[in-house]
């Protein structure tokens, strides 16, 4: 039997990046050697013009987009300031509600104010000096409750009463009426706000149609610019067809002229595009050499074959020890599970005998219910 040495991890290793570069160089010959799948340049004019026309296209957004921003500043200013001027138009009607109040509702001015006036004491005079009584001195007693002129008092109090209800009919409707033109004035202001918010909002809306008006003619200006350029283009590719058919039919290609397919990189390296074929000679030189390795090819395939009969029986006499040792280990492992039930066996034989010895001896006088039954029948 022949002995051949095991391939190892790092040699499938090495074998395995060997065969990936060989299909990465297998994939790029037929990439770089097949016409007509490679292509070499790139239309530079026309790559330029789509550069410029998406910075143009980029420009144009980037303005429409600062037009709304500065619309959107100039609202939010318009509203602050509208706002600020509704508050300067509360403080005025509150500076005023406030200075109406200082002026003409004042705490003296009530009706009932001698009752808590602080200098009510000071105000009244003495009871002999009112009623005018002389033969009274200073140093008399004076009684409380005397009011020696009461109908004089109940005069003055009804016409002083009077004068107050008139007097707050007339600042009630004056406050009225203030209130009345505070109120009528803050509509105004309202209503001129709201209708200034309307006029922006349309001049706003008017501003965007105008920008969208725009927007759609550029779109179709660029449109039909996008039209006469592919126009364009059709009939410079027709020209370009029309010619490149007029220089095959009149080249050197279809001629088949040999000179055609010369290469500068040497004599036995020729252009793949223009070359026709092989001569005679190198069809013979070709063939020759198409059987030599032919027979390399067979030689290699009788020593691989070889080779494969040699693995298999390796590869069997490998399968027949181990299926000898897998029946030893399965002979040896049932062997050990036999010895394994035998001891249970047994173990299970002598615990059974232990448990009737105990039952039979240890345990053969088990009390009974009477023996449990004279407990607890008395105070001892």
């Amino acid at each position: 039997m022949l002995k051949f040495q095991l391939a190892t991890a790092a040699d499938l290793k090495v074998a395995a990046a060997v065969e990936r570069r060989r299909q990465i160089e297998e994939a790029r010959k037929s990439r770089i050697f097949n016409p007509r799948t490679r292509k070499i340049g790139v239309d530079k004019e026309f790559l330029d013009k789509q550069i410029e026309e998406k910075k143009h296209q980029r420009d144009v957004e980037k303005a429409k987009e600062l037009q709304m921003d500065e619309a959107l500043v100039r609202n939010s200013k318009l509203a602050i300031l509208l706002e600020r001027r509704e508050e300067e138009e509360k403080k005025k009607i509150l500076k005023e509600i406030n200075a109406y109040r200082q002026f003409y509702q004042r705490p003296e001015d009530r009706r009932d104010y001698d009752l808590y006036d602080p200098e009510g004491l000071k105000k009244t005079l003495q009871a002999t000096l009112e009623c005018g009584d002389p033969k009274f001195g200073s140093s008399s007693q004076v009684f409380q409750g005397e009011d020696c002129k009461m109908q004089e008092r109940l005069k003055e109090q009804k016409e002083q009463m009077q004068s107050w209800v008139m007097q707050q009919i007339s600042e009630r409707r004056a406050a009225e009426k203030e209130r009345r033109d505070a109120e009528k004035a803050y509509q105004e202001a309202v209503v001129a706000r709201d209708k200034r918010a309307i006029s922006l909002e349309h001049m706003e809306q008017d501003c965007r149609r105008r920008l969208n008006e725009a927007t759609a003619r550029f779109n179709r200006a660029l449109a039909d610019e996008q039209e006469y350029r592919r126009r364009c283009e059709e009939i410079q590719d027709e020209e370009d067809n029309r010619a490149e058919i007029y220089n095959h039919v009149t080249g050197d290609f279809l001629t088949e002229a040999k000179e055609q397919a010369e290469s500068n990189r040497g004599p036995n390296k020729p252009l793949a595009s223009r070359y026709k074929g092989m001569t005679s000679e190198e069809l013979k030189a070709y063939r020759e050499e198409q059987l030599r390795q032919m027979e390399d090819i067979q030689k290699l395939k009788m020593e691989e074959k070889q080779k494969n009969v040699d693995w298999n029986r390796l590869m069997a006499g490998n399968a027949y020890a181990a299926e000898t040792y897998h029946r030893e280990l399965e002979r040896k492992k049932a062997q050990l599970n036999k010895q394994i039930a035998e001891e249970n066996l047994r173990l299970a034989e002598q615990q059974k005998s232990q448990q009737e010895y105990l039952n039979r001896v240890i345990y053969k006088n088990r009390p009974s219910r009477e023996f449990f039954e004279q407990f607890n029948k008395g105070t001892r």
